[in-house]
């Protein structure tokens, strides 16, 4: 049975919050996209919120939380979408905002420690040797390093260097265990994927190493086109490009960035749908041709506009990937979305014709296994959540995988699969299961059915609803 205050009294001078209102804040993440996850963890909040300053702290409140049985739940900027960073067994959260120096920049490589802010990251690597993160997240001034290995698959960028997990998209992690006597874990090459992207279920990430690509000042642009189809073939094939140096490329259908993007509104045509791209300034010329191929209409580029337009509208890449839907949320709350991906462009067009307006488009173009994916984030007009599981169940009869953001466990959503390796490396390393309980159903219920279609619910949550 957990003893709370036991953990507490063995923690020494480590810093500990209990106020309920500020403890409930940082239970949170964006689960709140997801209507089916609003209601089904809304009541989930931790007993207290510890704050450890260092590598020494982390290990301290392991071995106090495997002694006194105590759920721990690591948080980094609670930017992740489907509950990932909430604890659904209480306990304790771990804010590790704190671990956030810079360890070393080389001329191809930074290591840093888990907190640290993406962007905060990057602007010490551009003064030091010129360099940036291969790719990020749209919440890149506000996500931390150790949370998007964490939690994150891909991001900006992803269309150059493919997803976090392919090989040498990270370099190393140093992560501690939850045992009686904690130990330093640095991982490379194949055991850093026993880590990334488990949610902290089998280890604390305390740092990470992570390859640096050469940093641009990225040409942000707006592209036009009357159909969307069209704006997807030029994506495609902008794409398929080697010679075009792009980090970001999004085609988004109408009516979305008409309803929702409100600051670039003054730029959008009506009905038009649109393609969000970075370009480096060195490739922008050939850009500008392949747009004149395709018939593209320039709505907005960055190195036209003016200082002034420039400080007012938001980074490209905040109306891309997460955004997207963050941007529709503000206007519509009763919207909300999907991750899927797609084989082929037939296969995204048989998808907008069978839903047409109820599933609004919109396209991330990403590196995958070497070819070029069509990785999506559509919006859902929703209304119930049969209805939702529905168009789940279509996509996937149609050949399109769902990576369910209306899940929060790893199987459901993130991974569609149970990672043997990184069960394995619970087992080492947190053998009372106590590290973020509930995100890995084939540590809680092997014989689980995974095609059932049901949303597996963890036992502590009623236990947590009846506290």
């Amino acid at each position: 049975m957990m003893d709370i205050e036991g953990f507490r009294a063995a923690l020494g001078d480590i810093p500990v919050e209990d106020n309920e209102r500020l403890v409930q804040q940082k239970s949170r993440d964006h689960y709140w996209y997801s209507p089916v996850l609003k209601e089904k963890l809304e009541h989930v909040t931790a007993d207290l919120i510890v704050t450890p300053r260092n590598n020494d702290d982390v290990k301290a409140v392991l071995a106090a939380a495997y002694k006194n049985k105590v759920p721990i739940t690591p948080r980094g900027a609670g930017t992740g979408n489907y509950g990932q960073a909430m604890p659904l067994s209480g306990g304790a959260m771990l804010d590790l905002k704190q671990l956030d120096a810079i360890i070393d920049i080389k001329s191809d490589r930074v290591r840093a420690g888990a907190g640290i802010i993406m962007s905060k990251l990057d602007e010490a690597t551009k003064a030091a040797v010129g360099g940036e993160l291969r790719f990020h997240p749209s919440t890149y001034r506000l996500a931390s390093l150790g949370g998007f290995v964490a939690g994150g698959s891909g991001g900006v960028g992803s269309i150059r260097w493919g997803g976090l997990r392919a090989a040498g998209n990270i370099l190393g992690l140093k992560v501690i265990t939850c045992e009686a006597e904690p130990r330093e874990l640095d991982l490379k090459g194949n055991d850093i994927l026993k880590v990334a992207h488990a949610y902290g279920t089998n280890g604390i990430i305390v740092e990470v190493e992570m390859p640096l690509a050469a940093a641009y000042d990225w040409v942000e642009v707006v592209a036009g086109f009357d159909d969307m189809v069209e704006a997807l073939r030029f994506s495609e094939a902008i794409a398929r490009q080697d010679g075009l140096l792009l980090k970001e490329i999004a085609p988004i259908a109408a009516p979305i960035a008409q309803d929702y993007f409100t600051r670039y509104q003054p730029f959008l045509k009506e009905d038009q749908a649109i393609v969000l791209i970075m370009v480096a300034p060195n490739s922008a010329e050939a850009l500008s041709l392949y747009m004149e191929h395709f018939g593209a209409e320039v709505l907005y580029r960055s190195d036209e506009a003016d200082d002034e337009l420039k400080r007012r509208l938001p980074p490209i890449y905040e109306y891309a990937w997460n955004h997207t839907t963050l941007r529709g949320l503000k206007i519509d709350p009763t919207i909300t979305y999907l991750q899927t991906q797609y084989p082929s462009l037939e296969h995204l067009t048989k998808i907008m014709d069978m839903f047409g307006d109820e599933l609004p488009m919109h396209i991330e173009m990403m590196r995958f296994d070497g070819g070029v994916a069509f990785a999506g984030l559509p919006i859902v007009r929703y209304t119930t959540e049969e209805r939702l599981d529905e168009i789940v169940r279509l996509h996937e009869e149609n050949g399109c995988p769902v990576f369910n953001p209306h899940r929060y466990t790893l199987e459901e959503g993130g991974m569609k699969r149970t990672d043997q390796a990184q069960l394995d490396f619970k087992r080492e390393a947190d053998p009372r299961g106590l590290l973020n309980p509930g995100k890995m159903i084939a540590w809680d219920d092997p014989d689980y059915d995974l095609n059932s279609g049901g949303m597996w619910l963890f036992s502590a949550l009623e236990t947590q609803g009846a506290a």
